[in-house]
């Protein structure tokens, strides 16, 4: 199934590249969110399983109650709801991105699953956890890779 999602993922890419005039080089950046998240969602969650984490965290990006209930008036329950969860994320995504910028650092896939795991403010204050580090930094390697098979699909 999860190639079915790549694929139909590698196609929607292409075809926005198209509708917006984008060449190659342009494609990797404009898919940047939706690799970023889907390395995000193979740290945090791999097997989609709706059971809730150590911190009550839940769904496919394991969102704690707080963050959810930033971004939606759904009941923290839908976070196991793959559509619902995917909102939430390209929201949350979109609200580090713009905190990062805020804060003087680029909003790299790396600083974004820092922030994403740490916090924000403990991201842009650079009090980041050994463990926090090291998440983002396998979320970078994931982006990395997707970034690079899916530019590779293109030509």
């Amino acid at each position: 199934m999860k190639t079915d999602v790549r694929l139909i993922s590698r196609v929607g890419v292409r075809v926005l590249a198209v509708v917006l005039g984008l060449g190659c080089a342009s494609i990797g950046r404009a898919a940047g969110r939706a690799e970023t998240l889907e390395a995000i969602h193979a740290v945090e969650n791999p097997h989609d399983s709706v059971r809730r984490g150590p911190h009550g965290e839940l769904g496919a990006y394991q969102f704690r109650p707080s963050t959810w209930r930033m971004h939606t008036l759904l009941p923290f329950e839908n976070a196991t709801d793959r559509e619902a969860s995917d909102q939430v994320a390209i929201r949350h995504y979109e609200w580090l991105k713009r905190g990062l910028t805020r804060g003087g650092l680029s909003p790299t896939p790396y600083n974004i699953a820092l922030a994403w795991n740490s916090g924000l403010s403990a991201a842009v204050r650079g009090r980041v956890s050994a463990s926090s580090h090291n998440y983002a930094e396998r979320v970078n390697n994931l982006v990395q890779e997707l970034s690079a098979t899916r530019l590779a699909s293109v030509h």
